[in-house]
């Protein structure tokens, strides 16, 4: 079913908004990806997009593009896949396909993006290299886009520290963009994940970068401007974090260096100045990282963890299901789910839906 996505991916010009729509109204990608052209005008399509549905469905196999795709050990994950990043799909708009070559596992969802610009000084290199590593040693997953500079500083540190980290990217996951990165990248791919939502094959063209900033900014708790000059990706990174809710953090630097007036002028605007690592933790009351890696040791801790699940798969299930399942209260439920998010056991998906998580699933059931 997912190679239906990915044909309807390749339309430019649908992106969330249309493909729920389109969704909403033929049921699934298949039967919106065969839809007549009648049917995809009373979808909502106009007649260009319509041409261009028609022209990507003539041109483009499916069945060979998906297996290029599997043959690149290019994992494809959609909007009904029950681990798509919780924090991710809480974003107006979030992107209704990913690509990735790596894994997401449940500790990602602590996350934090580090940015800023391609030429680091040597402050801002130490500031990043010390932060990224903080962080990793912390259990905190670290997201940024691969660039030169801070982002490519960002990921090695975090991995010099043993930890991970997330690279997002504006172009496919097979053209890794900068090339000098491409070792940095299956790094990355060991210990995390190389992610995009433009198809695999697309190019690094300069318009695909400001738009997966959101994707970054999305994947995370907050976002930390390093260093970045007025007109800076990195500040569209930090705009979008501002709209989805997410916590913005600025490096002071020198008044007078083009590298700092992009996070002075943040700071001038609200953001938290960082003048030491540990701020993130408190800020984002990351200690909880270390609280759920010990609550894990208690699976299941009584009866009703043991009932819930039993009654838990990987699909979501709303929590009056839950209720009418177990037969519990409601209270009860609600109680007993908040604990085993905390512990690591479940994970709430949006609209009050759980799902239980693979590790506590290959546990529980050996």
């Amino acid at each position: 079913m997912k190679r239906y996505w990915i044909g309807i991916n390749l339309v430019k010009g649908i992106g969330a908004v249309r493909l729920r729509a389109l969704l909403d109204f033929f049921g699934d990608a298949k039967t919106a990806w065969e839809g007549s052209p009648a049917d995809l005008r009373a979808a909502g399509l106009s007649k260009t997009l319509i041409e261009r549905f028609l022209k990507a469905r003539n041109d483009v196999d499916l069945d060979v593009l998906w297996d290029e795709i599997a043959a690149k050990n290019i994992r494809v994950m959609t909007w009904e896949d029950a681990d798509y990043p919780a924090r991710l799909r809480e974003i107006a708009q979030p992107p209704p396909i990913l690509y990735l070559r790596g894994d997401f596992i449940e500790e990602d969802a602590w996350a934090v993006a580090i940015v800023g610009t391609q030429r680091v000084t040597s402050y801002g290199r130490q500031v990043t290299e010390e932060i990224a590593s903080f962080l990793a040693q912390n259990g905190v997953t670290v997201v940024s886009g691969l660039a030169r500079g801070v982002d490519g500083i960002a990921h090695q540190a975090a991995l010099n520290a043993g930890g991970r980290t997330f690279a997002v990217l504006g172009s496919g996951v097979d053209r890794i963009y900068p090339p000098e990165h491409r070792n940095l990248a299956e790094a990355i791919i060991g210990s995390g994940a190389v992610i995009s939502d433009y198809a695999p094959g697309t190019p690094p063209e300069s318009s695909n970068f400001p738009p997966r900033n959101r994707i970054i900014s999305g994947l995370s708790m907050g976002t930390i401007v390093i260093e970045a000059g007025a007109t800076s990706g990195a500040l569209i990174t930090a705009n979008f974090a501002v709209d989805q809710g997410r916590e913005v953090f600025a490096v002071p630097g020198n008044i007078f260096a083009p590298q700092s007036k992009g996070p002075n002028r943040l700071l001038q605007q609200g953001a938290h100045p960082l003048l030491k690592p540990r701020d993130i933790l408190e800020i984002l009351d990351l200690t909880r990282v270390t609280e759920q890696r010990a609550a894990r040791k208690a699976i299941p801790s009584d009866m009703t963890e043991a009932q819930l699940l039993h009654t838990l798969t990987h699909e979501p299930l709303h929590v009056d299901e839950i209720r009418a399942k177990t037969g519990l209260a409601v209270e009860k439920v609600s109680s007993a789910l908040v604990m085993m998010e905390l512990k690591g056991m479940v994970r709430h998906v949006g609209g009050m839906n759980y799902v239980v998580t693979r590790e506590t699933q290959a546990d529980y059931d050996a």
